[in-house]
């Protein structure tokens, strides 16, 4: 759209007051991915807030009576397309880029998911977030596997959720199997210990976003035989369904002869203690 003038940003909290049952017969799913797609529901509410928008051109008794003259366009994204959500929404004053890679806003933490809408019309723009990570390195160090290179850095060759979503091979890499910690689809180990979501982290109001049954904790011995038409079965309208069977199987199977002592990979980088 190079008529483009402006771009709303937005962001949907998605986080459930539910907690992983603890043992290590429990495989990990990513919060993300225990409701329904984030894509449909997060595409549909800004479909309905662009057709909002579009109207705004045409209404009776507009104030801005000669943009009214000209129809608004507008486009809305949710991970549909090549737009720097993070980027943007720190432009736009939602959050920072914090030092796990993610977006944390004030408000709810990095629960959240981000959408766009690029339009013609003439907004006046916010100012932009500033960072709040302070010294802290609670993600860099809690990652099994260093995936964090520096602060905001993210290398994906040893991202667990990476390899879990992403990676169609049929073996997942030693540094990576070894260090799985029962995370079978995505990981929030860098999320779990923020100290912003250990405070500011609150329930979402949409309910396509509460777990579907058996996504919270579902075993390792069961994901690890799961059959395509049982996978089909058990992820309805489900961004896991990235994950094809055969990921999933060997994902649970990864973690279920990972060795009995792990070798964490570790950053090497002087400790520093945490300040807001």
């Amino acid at each position: 759209m190079p008529e483009a003038k402006s771009m709303i940003c937005v962001a949907l909290n998605y986080y459930t007051d539910v907690q992983r049952p603890e043992g290590e017969q429990y495989a990990k799913i990513s919060r993300y991915g225990w409701g329904r797609d984030y894509h449909r529901i997060l595409t549909k509410k800004l479909k309905q807030f662009s057709a909002w928008l579009r109207l705004q051109s045409t209404s009776e008794g507009s104030s801005h009576s000669q943009e009214s003259q000209t129809p608004i366009e507008a486009r809305p994204y949710a991970d549909t397309g090549p737009v720097q959500d993070k980027f943007w929404a720190q432009q736009a004053g939602i959050g920072w880029n914090a030092k796990n890679g993610n977006v944390i806003t004030r408000q709810y933490g990095s629960w959240v998911f981000l959408g766009e809408i690029i339009t013609t019309a003439v907004l006046t723009p916010d100012t932009p977030h500033t960072a709040h990570c302070g010294s802290c390195t609670r993600c860099l160090d809690a990652c099994p596997t260093a995936a964090i290179r520096e602060p905001g850095v993210v290398d994906a060759n040893r991202c667990i959720a990476y390899h879990t979503i992403e990676n169609r091979a049929d073996t997942l890499p030693n540094q990576i199997s070894n260090n799985l910690k029962n995370w079978v689809a995505g990981c929030d180990i860098c999320q779990d210990v923020c100290p912003w979501n250990q405070r500011f982290a609150k329930p979402t109001d949409v309910e396509g976003f509460e777990p579907y049954e058996n996504n919270v904790g579902p075993t390792l011995s069961e994901l690890a035989d799961i059959t395509d038409e049982e996978w089909n079965a058990r992820f309805p309208a489900s961004a896991l369904r990235r994950i094809k069977p055969y990921m999933l199987r060997r994902n649970a199977k990864a973690a279920l002869t990972k060795s009995p002592v792990q070798n964490p990979i570790k950053n090497v980088r002087p400790k520093k203690p945490y300040t807001n």
